[in-house]
């Protein structure tokens, strides 16, 4: 097995990428009343989770990586939450059902795979 150059190649990091383009995309659509509330807190959540695994791989230890990848866990629990929101709206129109299953089922994957990359991160020598 080749070891990972760089957190870009990490599926987590990949999949918390694609996911943020997704909701990017998707609420373009949402009501211009959103566009500062829900909108910029769901795209910030997003966004989070890969700004703060490219972060911490960056600081001077797997300590500051593994404190960051908890940030990244943190920031994909916000996510569902404001998923949680849209749902729970979805009669206006922002979301379909199928729509927030699919974001909802990727936020909880990467909130798996960070946890997997926590407890690496652990149990790895600093």
């Amino acid at each position: 097995m080749e070891k990972i150059k760089s957190v870009e190649e990490l599926a987590v990091f990949k999949k918390a990428h694609a996911l943020t383009l997704s909701l990017y995309k998707i609420s373009r659509r949402f009501p211009e009343e959103e566009k500062f509330g829900l909108v910029s807190q769901m795209r910030r959540a997003a966004s989070s989770i890969a700004a703060n695994l490219m972060e911490g791989s960056h600081r001077l230890g797997k300590n500051e990586y593994r404190q960051f990848s908890g940030i990244a866990k943190g920031s994909a629990g916000e996510l569902k939450y404001h998923l949680l929101l849209v749902l729970l709206a979805k009669d206006l129109g922002y979301l379909s059902e199928q729509e927030y299953e699919s974001f909802r089922a990727e936020a909880d994957e990467i909130s798996k795979m960070l946890s997997g990359l926590v407890k690496s991160l652990s149990l790895s020598k600093p």
